[in-house]
């Protein structure tokens, strides 16, 4: 146990030096501080959005569902990579490229204040749903490695103190350097746990057998996923990879256009296979402890191994919890401190002083989202529901860049209305519930609202305006084809 409380201590040592090494940079301006001064490197934009997305959901919430659906529960990890793959290729290159801070400024824009309005109270409670269940993984983790020290609400607060402290102290660069050692150590951790509990356990064979008998085979690439949920998983992380807070908050980072979009297409490389490894794990973790705890599986697979090893994993898990947990903290500060703070009630605050606000809210924010970590259940469940509601925004956001004539003045206000009361009814009323996803519901209902909208409302909205040394960037591509033929390609 000492071996493991000195892991979990070094990493902890180490996440606070990174963050204190770059306070005087992220401390210049709030340029530096929410955006790490627009100079994220390709490799930093991947091993960010890599980082946010192998968290709680994609590694304890994995292992998780993996012992009721079985290998099939890593295609979230899969959906995830998918999603941002995709936003490399439609909307990272715009993001950097409009020199935007969050989706309410660009719907302010091209839309209204009220547009703006709205989608800040969505996303935030987006941003706030999910920060709160990384609470929920780090406590776990860390009350799996010190039973004896930390219970699991102990292990929350504990992982609330450091979550709340490196976002506050060092802002977007804090996360994205942090990233580049937890990205690492936990694909190391995860792959060496997996070979050593795959050689002790007699490997895949020897893990099916011990396993109790299911209408599905554990380990067989959809085991007990339907399609339906599968395309629902991957339409959920598609639009959230292009409008949540902080896919769009790292995208925002990236020094250039290409720097945006190259590191969003290579994170999502590095994504995919995390899923797969951690949903082996859960399943190992049921064949060895069938009366366990789902939201244990993970910790608790890896603690049977030695302690350098468990240590190690874990320890990493919980860094990787970390990381993920600081890129959606400080997106939920950004959007309270941009969209509502400063727009509404301090817009001519210093430089200096709205730095300082945004830690303040940093630290209430995260205050409140870990009460409402102890009332979580269900990672991956919880996450997927509150991810639902960037449909809204994702749909707005492709029609008012790709298709602005389907948009009026007041499309984004009520397209996200009718997604936040669509979400609520699915929750409050069983028989809405028609549909074998509540995404499928949602963008339903949001498609409906904005063709409504634009027959009704005859106002155009202002086109955005892209950053004028990124105009050339974004324009078409024309080459003439052997044939004497034009292709113009995006």
């Amino acid at each position: 146990m000492s071996i493991q409380l000195c892991i979990v201590i070094l990493y902890i040592v180490l996440l606070f030096a990174i963050s204190f090494y770059v306070k005087r940079r992220a401390s210049k301006n709030p340029t530096e501080y929410l955006f790490a001064g627009r100079r994220f490197s390709t490799g930093l934009v991947a091993v960010s959005i890599t980082g946010m997305a192998v968290g709680a959901a994609s590694t304890v919430g994995v292992a998780e569902s993996a012992t009721t659906i079985g290998l099939a529960a890593g295609w979230y990890n899969a959906a995830w990579a998918i999603g941002a793959v995709i936003m490399g290729f439609v909307a990272a290159g715009k993001y950097r490229a409009l020199n935007c801070t969050t989706i309410p400024e660009l719907f302010e824009r091209s839309y209204d204040k009220k547009a703006r309005v709205i989608s800040v109270i969505g996303l935030s409670l987006i941003m706030i749903c999910i920060t709160s269940l990384q609470y929920v993984a780090g406590g776990s983790i860390l009350h799996a490695l010190m039973p004896d020290i930390f219970s699991m609400h102990a292990g929350m607060i504990t992982s609330a103190v450091v979550f709340i402290g490196i976002t506050a102290i060092g802002g977007l660069w804090s996360s994205g350097l942090s990233n580049i050692l937890s990205v690492t150590v936990i694909y190391l951790g995860i792959i060496y746990s997996m070979v050593r509990i795959l050689i002790r356990d007699g490997g895949i064979s020897g893990i099916n057998a011990a396993l109790p008998q299911a209408d599905f085979g554990w380990f067989t690439p959809m085991g007990g996923l339907s399609f339906a949920v599968l395309i629902g998983w991957i339409i959920v992380m598609t639009t959230q990879a292009i409008t949540a807070q902080g896919p769009v908050q790292i995208a925002c980072g990236a020094k250039d256009v290409n720097a945006a979009r190259k590191g969003y297409i290579l994170g999502g490389l590095l994504i995919f296979p995390v899923g797969f490894l951690c949903a082996v794990l859960g399943l190992a973790a049921k064949a060895q402890f069938p009366e366990l705890n789902p939201t244990m599986a993970l910790p608790q697979i890896i603690m049977s191994l030695d302690p350098f090893s468990s240590g190690m994993t874990l320890a990493a898990l919980w860094a990787a919890d970390v990381s993920t947990a600081c890129t959606i903290l400080l997106g939920a500060g950004t959007l309270v401190a941009q969209d509502i703070f400063k727009r509404f009630f301090k817009p001519d605050i210093s430089q200096a002083n709205y730095v300082k606000a945004n830690r303040l809210i940093i630290l209430i924010i995260g205050l409140g989202t870990l009460w409402l970590a102890f009332n979580a259940v269900g990672i991956v469940k919880v996450m997927l529901i509150g991810l639902s509601l960037t449909t809204a925004f994702t749909l707005v956001f492709l029609c008012t860049m790709f298709c602005p004539s389907l948009c009026r003045k007041n499309t984004a206000f009520w397209t996200t209305l009718v997604g936040i009361v669509g979400l609520v009814a699915w929750q409050l009323f069983p028989e809405v519930r028609v549909l074998p996803h509540v995404i499928y519901f949602e963008w339903l209902i949001c498609i409906i609202t904005l063709l409504v909208v634009r027959v009704v409302d005859k106002t155009p909205i202002t086109l955005p305006t892209v950053k004028a040394e990124y105009a050339e960037e974004t324009k078409p591509v024309q080459r003439v084809l052997p044939s004497g033929s034009v292709k113009t390609a995006n």
